[in-house]
C-alpha cells in the first residue's frame, strides 16, 4: 500500500514528539527548537530562489539596495538614481547584508523576510514557554503562527511589514521576560529598548509607539507603572536614543525639508488621513484581515477570541491580560487610518497565535471540547471544499494556465489532508488534527516551485523587460504602466517614464517623467525617434488613440498582461 505523505508528516511528527519526552527538560527544548527551525525553513525559504521579484513592492526594495550598491553608500537610499525615503535605513542594511553572501538574486533579496520569519516562530514559542509553562501549547503556538497563510505570505514577500512586526514582538517578548522572570528585569527592559529602536529603523517611530503603548496600557490596567519607573528603564531609553535616533538626525541635517516632508508627513500622516487603496478603507477591512490572514486556523481563533474574557475572569494569569492590550493597541493603532493594508497589522498575529495554541492545548484536555471541536470540524469542510473551488478556478481560467500541474497537486493534496483527519476528528485526538492541518500547510509550500510559472506571468516584469533588453538597442527611456515602472527599471537597469491616464500620480513621488495627459504623452512620443514600450493594455489602446497615424506601433510580444511595443516616427 502506498504510503500518504501527510501520514508520514504525522509520523514524524510522532517521532520527534516521542524524542521529546526522552530527552532532559533543557533538551527537550532545545529539540522543539530546532524542529520549528526546520519546519520554518520549508514554510518561509524553500524555493524562493525560483520565483522572480514581483511588482511592485519586491522590485521597490531590491532596486533601492541595487543602487545603494552601485553607488556604495549605507546611509542614504536611492532609488531612480535618488534618494528615497518611504522606509527608514535599517531593511536596506539588512538587504545588502544578505546580498553580500547571496548576491543581487531573488534568494539574496527574499532571505531577509525569511530569517526573521525563523526568528519570529522561535520567539513566539519562547514566548508561549515562558508564559504557559507548557512546551506543548508553546509548540503547537509556534506552529500556528508559522503555518498561517499570512506569515508564509509575507515571510516570502521582500517588504518591511514582517521584519518590523518580528522587532515589535522581540520588545514585548523581552518586556515580559523583565516583568515575569526573576532577576531578569535589568536585560529585559535593556532588550526593549534595543528591539523597539530596531523597528524604528525599519519602519518609523510606530516600532517604539506600539510596544511602549502595549506595556504602559499593561501596567496601567494592574496598577504597576512603576514597574518601568527606574534606572534599567532610563538606561535602556538612552540606549534606544543611541541606536534609533543618529539615522534620523544624519538625514534631516543632509537633506532637510525633502526628509522630513516625505518621510514624516507623506509616508505617515498622510496615510493616515487618505487612503492609499481605497478599497480597503472600510471599517471591516482589518477584522476580516484578522480572521482570513490566519487561514487554515480562521475558525480557531474565532473561539478563541470570543472566549479570551472568559480567560480573563477566571484565570489570575496576567499572560491573558498581557495578550489583550497587545492586540487592543495594534488594532487600534492601525483602525483610524484610511490607508489600510493586511500586513499593517501583522504585529498582532503572534498575539493571536498563542491565544490559539493555549484554546486548542486547553480543549485537549477538556472534558467537553465543542469550543475546539467545532473550529476543526469547520476546518475540515473548509478543506473538502478546497479541491471544488480549484475545479471551478481550472474551468474558468484554466486555458490561461501554463500548467495545470500545481492546482491538481492542491487538490489532491487537501483531499488527502481531509481523509487523514477523519479518524483523529472521530476520536477526538486535537492535538494530532493541528499537527495534520500544518502538515498540509507546509505540502501547499511545496507547490510554489510548480506554479512559478504562472505567478512569474502576471506577477513580475522579468520576462519582458529580459525580452526588451535582448532584442531591442536601448538608447533612451522607455515607456512604462504604473505597476510595471519599478520592476522594468531593476531587470533593464534603463532609465523609465510612467504613463497613467487620466492622471493618478504615486502616493508617494517618483523622481521620474510622469505622463498623465495625452499632451504629454504625444509629445513624449515626439521627442524619441523611437519609444520602447511595457504596458498594460488599456496603456497600449491609449498611445494608439493619442499617436493616431503620426506613429507606427509594433507588437513586439505579450507576456502575461504585459505588452512590450515598439513606438515609431512614420
Amino acid at each position: 500500500m502506498e504510503a500518504c505523505p501527510l501520514c508520514f508528516v504525522e509520523i514524524v511528527f510522532c517521532i520527534l514528539k516521542g524524542l521529546c519526552y526522552n530527552q532532559s527538560m533543557k533538551n527537550k527544548t532545545l529539540l522543539q527548537i530546532l524542529i520549528l527551525i526546520a519546519l520554518s525553513y520549508i514554510a518561509f525559504t524553500l524555493g524562493n530562489s525560483i520565483l522572480d521579484l514581483t511588482n511592485p513592492d519586491e522590485v521597490f526594495y531590491a532596486q533601492t539596495t541595487k543602487e545603494m550598491i552601485q553607488r556604495g553608500t549605507w546611509i542614504t537610499p536611492y532609488l531612480f538614481g535618488h534618494p528615497q525615503f518611504e522606509k527608514p535605513v535599517l531593511i536596506y542594511w539588512l538587504m545588502r547584508s544578505g546580498a553580500l553572501f547571496f548576491g543581487v538574486t531573488n534568494f539574496g533579496m527574499r532571505v531577509v523576510p525569511s530569517l526573521f520569519g525563523i526568528i519570529g516562530v522561535i520567539a513566539v514559542y519562547l514566548l508561549g514557554l515562558g508564559a504557559f509553562k507548557d512546551r506543548t501549547k508553546a509548540f503547537v503556538s509556534a506552529l500556528i503562527f508559522m503555518t498561517a497563510g499570512i506569515s508564509i505570505g509575507l515571510a516570502r514577500c521582500v517588504m518591511t511589514d514582517l521584519t518590523f512586526s518580528v522587532l515589535i514582538l522581540l520588545a514585548v517578548a523581552s518586556f515580559y521576560a523583565a516583568y515575569t522572570v526573576s532577576g531578569r528585569k535589568t536585560s529585559g527592559l535593556i532588550f526593549f529598548c534595543i528591539f523597539s529602536a530596531l523597528a524604528v529603523l525599519t519602519k518609523g517611530p510606530l516600532g517604539f509607539m506600539i510596544p511602549t503603548a502595549i506595556v504602559i496600557l499593561f501596567l496601567a490596567l494592574r496598577n504597576e507603572i512603576k514597574f518601568i519607573i527606574c534606572r534599567q528603564a532610563a538606561a535602556g531609553l538612552l540606549l534606544f536614543i543611541v541606536i534609533a535616533l543618529p539615522w534620523y538626525a544624519l538625514m534631516i541635517w543632509r537633506h532637510g525639508h525633502y526628509f522630513t516632508h516625505e518621510f514624516f508627513y507623506n509616508d505617515h500622516l498622510r496615510r493616515i488621513m487618505s487612503a492609499e487603496h481605497l478599497s480597503n478603507d472600510r471599517w471591516y477591512f482589518y477584522p476580516g484581515s484578522m480572521i482570513g490572514g490566519m487561514f487554515p486556523w480562521s475558525f480557531l481563533v474565532v473561539f478563541a477570541l470570543a472566549l479570551l474574557p472568559v480567560r480573563l475572569k477566571n484565570e489570575k494569569d496576567p499572560f491573558y491580560l498581557f495578550m489583550l492590550c497587545w492586540l487592543v493597541v495594534v488594532f487600534a493603532t492601525f483602525q483610524f487610518a484610511h490607508s489600510k493594508l493586511i500586513s499593517y497589522i501583522y504585529p498582532l498575529f503572534p498575539a493571536l497565535a498563542l491565544i490559539a495554541g493555549d484554546h486548542l492545548c486547553r480543549g485537549a484536555i477538556a472534558p467537553r471540547r465543542k469550543s475546539v471541536m467545532i473550529p476543526l470540524i469547520m476546518t475540515f469542510v473548509v478543506f473538502l471544499a478546497v479541491p471544488v473551488a480549484l475545479k471551478l478556478v481550472l474551468m474558468k481560467n484554466g486555458a490561461k494556465l501554463p500548467s495545470r500541474v500545481p492546482f491538481y497537486f492542491l487538490m489532491l493534496e487537501f483531499l488527502l489532508a481531509s481523509a487523514w483527519m477523519v479518524m483523529p476528528l472521530l476520536k477526538r485526538e486535537i492535538v494530532r488534527v493541528a499537527h495534520i492541518i500544518a502538515a498540509a500547510m507546509l505540502l501547499t509550500v511545496c507547490v510554489l516551485p510548480f506554479a512559478t510559472d504562472y505567478v512569474t506571468l502576471y506577477a513580475s516584469s522579468r520576462a519582458p523587460a529580459e525580452y526588451l533588453v535582448k532584442n531591442a538597442s536601448i538608447n533612451n527611456i522607455i515607456l512604462v504602466s504604473m505597476p510595471f515602472v519599478r520592476g522594468v527599471r531593476y531587470y533593464t537597469g534603463k532609465d523609465v517614464a510612467v504613463i497613467d491616464l487620466p492622471g493618478k500620480q504615486f502616493f508617494s513621488p517618483h523622481p521620474i517623467p510622469f505622463y498623465g495627459a495625452n499632451d504629454g504623452v504625444k509629445a513624449f512620443l515626439r521627442s524619441q525617434d523611437v519609444t520602447y514600450c511595457v504596458l498594460k493594455k488599456v496603456a497600449l489602446e491609449d498611445i494608439r488613440r493619442i499617436g493616431g497615424s503620426e506613429f507606427r506601433y509594433t507588437v513586439m510580444t505579450v507576456v502575461g498582461n504585459e505588452y512590450v511595443v515598439k513606438v515609431e516616427h512614420v
